[in-house]
């Protein structure tokens, strides 16, 4: 065989999102696009706030000598000082330009973050529904992902939480506001986490780091604020990107921070810069990076994805499927009307719907909806989802 044996496995497993993706292009081939109704990816459909084309113009139009070049492996200094001074204002506690390590994307930086910490067989203990790459990030860094049941609310469960930490856990990954659910983890909820995870570290006798994957941190709706994993434990290390709330998936800007009182901490910043390089990121984009700091707090507009939400939610629910209400990221993760989400998932491409079945994410028994879609795509998608609520009897 040419290919790994490993790659080759993920090969046959495949991704469901991207089998989605794949469908969804026949079919639409076969249909025309207006006639299939999309709810597969997590493509951010809004364009990126004026301010970010007017720095880019800015940066063209007045270049300054070597700005295309290498930069420091942890990205520009001023950057890494612009993402400190968010960290500041929103924990109180002093993050300097060196807890901050620019990088490609959150999945870039999660990599980045497990190559620096795993040794093989170390685990990685993660809440069930998850984002389905986790299992395959952490694999490629000799880790072995466990996983942790949520509530039927989608909340992390204290108890099977620490039925699941072992002497072999040497990270707990969360994801708040999480993909696929939309649940967002209270504040009061990450301290009790830490408070599990301090005692857990006595016991062990080692460190346990939480690795929070922020990238929908300021997706968030009905006026909520956000929890901050940074507030509630030390050993804390947080990683987002810009892909959604600037909607610039296609640019691979983000950041890795880590917590000032995080244990040996300046070797874990060497470790991740070294990581960074090593891995062949070598550094994040760099005019991407010299924007940040001219952004400011320029972010997409929520409120239409809120919207979007409210619309598809009032639908669903209307019709009889059932769903709990998310609170941010942009999806819905619907109970499947039959105990086969995949066997669903297929009746519903009958009706040219395209969904991405549960069992993808560790959350089998519901399905996956996102609101990266047009209010059109709602509406003219009610008549098939009409039938397949009277096809499982759910009127």
């Amino acid at each position: 065989m040419a290919i790994s044996y490993s790659i080759s496995e993920i090969m046959k497993k495949g991704s469901w999102i991207r089998q989605m993706f794949e469908e969804g292009a026949r079919l639409k081939a076969e249909y025309g696009a207006d006639n299939v109704f999309d709810f597969s990816l997590g493509n951010p459909i809004l364009e990126p706030p004026e301010q970010v084309h007017a720095a880019l113009l800015n940066l063209l139009n007045n270049p300054t000598k070597g700005m295309h070049r290498y930069m420091p492996n942890a990205g520009f200094p001023e950057t890494r000082e612009f993402v400190a001074g968010i960290m500041r204002e929103e924990t109180g506690y002093p993050f300097e330009m060196e807890d901050v390590v620019m990088c490609a994307g959150a999945g870039g930086g999660l990599n980045v973050v497990f190559k620096a910490l795993l040794d093989p067989g170390d685990e990685v203990l993660t809440f069930a529904p998850y984002f389905v790459e986790y299992g395959t990030y952490v694999r490629n860094n000799g880790g072995l992902l466990t996983i942790a049941k949520t509530t039927s609310e989608f909340q992390p469960d204290l108890d099977l939480i620490e039925e699941n930490l072992t002497k072999k856990t040497k990270i707990v990954l969360i994801n708040s506001p999480n993909n696929p659910t939309g649940a967002v983890y209270s504040q009061q909820t990450l301290d009790e986490l830490g408070q599990l995870l301090l005692r857990k570290e006595r016991e062990f006798g080692h460190p346990i780091y939480l690795v929070s994957d922020d990238i929908y941190r300021y997706l968030v709706y009905d006026g909520l604020k956000n929890s901050n994993a940074f507030l509630s434990y030390a050993n804390t290390i947080l990683v987002n990107s810009h892909s959604k709330d600037l909607g610039l998936p296609g640019e691979r800007i983000g950041y890795i921070a880590v917590h000032p009182e995080v244990i040996e901490k300046q070797e874990l910043r060497e470790a991740l810069v070294l990581c960074n390089r090593i891995l062949g990121f070598v550094n994040a984009p760099a005019m991407m990076q010299k924007i940040l700091p001219m952004l400011g707090k320029a972010r997409v507009d929520i409120s239409i994805y809120q919207q979007l939400r409210d619309r598809l939610l009032s639908m669903l629910t209307e019709l009889g499927f059932e769903a709990v209400k998310p609170q941010g990221a942009f999806y819905i993760f619907p109970k499947s009307p039959e105990p086969d989400d995949v066997a669903f998932v297929k009746r519903a491409q009958q009706e040219n719907i395209l969904l991405v079945p549960g069992a993808g994410f560790g959350g089998s028994g519901h399905f996956r909806i996102s609101l990266c879609c047009e209010t059109a795509t709602i509406d003219n998608s009610r008549p098939g989802f009409e039938r397949l609520a009277e096809f499982y009897g759910l009127k």
